[in-house]
């Protein structure tokens, strides 16, 4: 199954429980709607909360990085992506991951980056 993962969305985690459910879902739905192989892997930095119990119930694959940092976050999902795309974004629901379709098809045209779509 994980050589058939076109995108991974990639979300670094800490101390996120009032958001992260809501991007995971967010990214799932896109998925489905635009017919997307995907998977979204939340990497939790440590968190204290519920963040890790909410993005896997939600139905993330959680990853912990002991490493401190949203760079070292980053990365680590990096490494564990799946994907032969990959989108970041933040676990505060700031982005609206509604909107990867239009990330993923300008990959597919053969752009090595997509800033934000406005």
């Amino acid at each position: 199954m994980i050589n058939k993962i076109e995108l991974s969305v990639i979300i670094p985690c800490l101390n996120e429980e009032q958001g992260i459910g809501i991007c995971v879902k967010k990214s799932l739905e896109a998925f489905e709607k635009a017919g997307i192989r995907g998977e979204v892997v939340v990497v939790d930095n440590g968190s204290t909360d519920r963040s890790p119990e909410i993005a896997e119930a939600s139905g993330a694959r959680v990853i912990c990085e002991s490493k401190k940092g949203y760079g070292q976050a980053y990365l680590r999902g990096f490494s564990e992506a799946h994907g032969k795309y990959l989108v970041m974004g933040d676990a505060d629901d700031t982005y609206d991951f509604l909107e990867i379709p239009k990330f993923l098809d300008k990959l597919r045209e053969g752009y090595d980056y997509v800033p934000a779509i406005g």
